[in-house]
């Protein structure tokens, strides 16, 4: 398609008072009037031809497959003029849908080979089937009177899920810590109190750890050498209600949630643990079933990336209830959630007190941070007081809540996003390591 600009235009206007007088005063020199306007058309017209051509022109477009949810990915696209002049500066914007941050307006500059590549910088929002709508495209002409706009469809779908990506480099961080390069170690032996095999007893090991049983029998001074106990079962409880699905710094937090119950599943589940997906709202949603061994964490990753959100308030009592009679033996139980004030959190705190009698529960949410800076805000006005006042007895409250959840005996884990999965995992160490399962 092609348009005339605002040069043009106002080239135009220009010469209308010139006519406007001509008609009162000098009709007979209409003919200026009518060189006038036909000189601005040719001079349009001979823009539009010695310009860039627009059949000339195509794009060639190489999208990703998946994209995770807080992480950025580029959408590749290659320019081209087959042939002809081409133009000093292309303007280029890529039209996305909801699921997909709104991609900002570029200007291509240079040409090589005439083509010009370009990386259009894509963020999914949440979870969903992202779709790259079609890419728009215009320039000017030499003389700055046209404007030729190319529309090009692409009606591309890709699926955005949970950040896996994130999840394996910490993954891969925190093994490597533990491990020199070209050795493997056995992580596992050495801690714990599960039984793992006698050997001799040398200077620094524990003295509590002799067996002086078998020593006497065998002679020989031989200690205790125990391993981290397996076979624990791991349930992560997401909470996918409205306010889970807020977002926290531009991720939803349920998000935010799942990132970092993937990163503890597999990290559960190469250490010989059993994990379980459990989702709920208004009423009981998805439920995996334990999963064991590391290859199930294709099915963890498939089983949360199906964890939808929800606009409803959360039913702590119908969830927890349902998923307390799915559980034989004892399990820890985290619970990914949050709430506003002491009310909104009643019914939670009577049902997780009843989830204590038998199972160890872990209730994990996120540090707030808008409140916290409200508070901490110089107050230079009087509406900054009454907010700092409001935010600083919102936050006592909450307080309050997570105090009587740990005196049920409740562990609590409340931290900023950014180090959500390694505090989480070091507090499942703590607790195997404690033996409190």
């Amino acid at each position: 398609m092609i348009f005339p600009t605002s040069r043009a235009i106002f080239l135009m206007l220009l010469g209308v008072p010139v006519m406007i007088a001509i008609a009162l005063l000098r009709p007979d020199l209409w003919v200026v009037s009518a060189g006038w306007i036909g000189g601005v058309a040719g001079l349009v017209l001979m823009d539009a031809m010695i310009g860039a051509r627009l059949r000339a022109f195509e794009i060639d477009v190489e999208a990703p497959s998946i994209l995770y949810v807080g992480g950025s990915d580029p959408v590749d696209a290659v320019f081209r003029f087959k042939e002809g002049p081409l133009p000093h500066r292309v303007e280029t914007l890529l039209e996305v849908n909801d699921f997909l941050e709104p991609v900002p307006q570029a200007g291509l500059r240079g040409w090589s080979d005439r083509t010009h590549p370009y990386a259009f910088p894509v963020s999914p929002t949440r979870r969903g089937l992202a779709r790259l709508v079609r890419i728009w495209t215009r320039w000017k002409g030499p003389l700055g009177l046209i404007q030729k706009r190319h529309i090009q469809p692409l009606d591309i779908d890709i699926p955005i899920t949970p950040n896996i990506r994130w999840v394996k480099d910490e993954a891969i961080r925190i093994y490597s810590r533990d491990a020199d390069f070209g050795v493997k170690v056995q992580i596992d032996r050495g801690d714990g109190s599960e039984f793992d095999a006698l050997r001799e007893f040398t200077t620094g090991m524990d003295r509590r750890a002799i067996d002086w049983k078998h020593s006497a029998r065998h002679r020989n001074l031989l200690a205790k050498e125990f391993r981290t106990e397996r076979n624990h079962n791991i349930v992560f409880a997401f909470d996918t209600g409205r306010l889970m699905s807020e977002p926290l710094g531009g991720v939803p937090k349920i998000d935010r949630a799942i990132n970092a119950g993937l990163l503890l599943s597999f990290v559960s589940l190469r250490s010989g643990d059993r994990t379980m997906i459990y989702g709920f709202d208004a009423r009981p949603g998805l439920v995996s079933g334990f999963l064991s061994g590391q290859r199930s964490f294709t099915k963890a990753q498939d089983f949360a990336a199906k964890l939808d959100y929800s606009s409803e308030e959360s039913n702590f009592t119908l969830a927890l209830s349902s998923l307390a009679s799915r559980l034989e033996r004892r399990s820890l139980i985290i619970i990914f959630s949050d709430f506003v004030d002491t009310i909104s959190a009643e019914l939670m705190l009577e049902n997780v007190k009843r989830l204590t009698d038998r199972h160890l529960v872990l209730f994990a949410t996120f540090e707030d941070e808008t409140l916290s800076s409200i508070v901490d805000a110089p107050p230079n006005t009087t509406e900054d007081v009454t907010r700092a006042v409001i935010a600083d007895t919102l936050l006592a409250e909450r307080d309050t809540v997570l105090l009587r959840l740990q005196r049920m005996g409740v562990q609590v884990l409340e931290t900023r996003p950014e180090a959500f999965g390694p505090e989480l995992i070091s507090r499942y160490l703590q607790i195997k390591q404690r033996n409190m399962l």
